[in-house]
């Protein structure tokens, strides 16, 4: 005969089992709904090949990957000089396929080796990311930099203290603190990164509402209304096609400027949604 006392634990059991089983469809529900809810990073690079990519290399036409200065090898999105005899200001870009407005894109990036012959003193340890830039079709063959908001990546001398993920504005002005700073480049306040270690910086865009810069997750710089600058002769032109100064989307892209750099991701995290 099967006691009371039995019976009533295994019934407890079971209704324990039972309400376990439904807290767990339910966490696992609210996960679900929260995964397909909540924007999601997606990867810019491959980390095969350079699909989704196009190289603008000064004096070279648009798609010509000039000494194969952007390639991909062993899993690194890798720009570097070694077909080069010098660098003859030959300044270039890696424009991204599609332009965004409201994002975060992070990369993670190192400076190795040695800066080419012929590249400027303040090249050293210098690359950029470019963002609100103009769509590379509309780049002139001569021209060196697209007009853009540069977020300048720097690395240390070894010696002297040199921030990163600055602020540079080829082409293009924004406003800080409610004052226009038409200054070319804005210092940020990070700290010094020496040597070959891999940083990450992480950009905030929000259209033409403000633009804040991150180093290893520390908000080091931030700005907003970028715009078009009208003292440019090829900003006004761009201006006068789009009928604003001011900068609400753009081109993505990534600079080589004479130093051999590295990145292992470039991702994006779409805020427009």
């Amino acid at each position: 005969m099967i006691s009371k006392l039995f019976l009533h634990r295994t019934t407890r059991g079971f209704v324990a089992s039972i309400a376990l089983l439904f807290l767990s469809m339910d966490w696992a529900t609210a996960q679900d709904t929260a995964n397909k809810q909540s924007p999601q990073w997606i990867s810019l690079f491959n980390g095969k090949d350079l699909e989704g990519w196009t190289p603008k290399i000064r004096y070279h036409d648009l798609g010509d990957n000039f000494e194969n200065t952007f390639r991909v090898e062993d899993g690194l999105l890798k720009v570097g000089y070694a077909g080069y005899s010098e660098f003859n200001e030959t300044f270039g870009h890696l424009f991204y396929k599609d332009s965004f407005s409201h994002y975060r894109i992070r990369v993670e990036y190192r400076f190795v080796g040695e800066q080419v012959k012929g590249g400027p003193g303040w090249a050293l340890r210098n690359s950029g990311i470019m963002i609100h830039g103009e769509r590379p079709e509309t780049i002139a063959k001569d021209q060196d930099f697209p007009a853009s908001i540069e977020v300048q990546l720097l690395g240390g001398d070894g010696k002297n203290p040199r921030t990163t993920s600055n602020l540079c504005t080829p082409g293009t002005n924004v406003v800080m603190g409610g004052k226009l700073i038409l200054a070319h480049c804005t210092s940020s306040n990070s700290k010094t990164f020496h040597g070959d270690q891999w940083v990450t910086a992480e950009v905030e865009v929000k259209g033409s509402e403000y633009v804040r810069h991150f180093v290893n997750g520390e908000l080091v710089l931030e700005y907003n209304q970028p715009q078009l600058d009208e003292r440019d002769a090829h900003a006004k032109e761009l201006i006068e096609k789009a009928g604003s100064k001011l900068l609400a989307s753009g081109s993505i892209s990534l600079q080589s400027e004479s130093h051999p750099v590295e990145f292992r991701k470039v991702e994006l995290l779409d805020l427009s949604k």
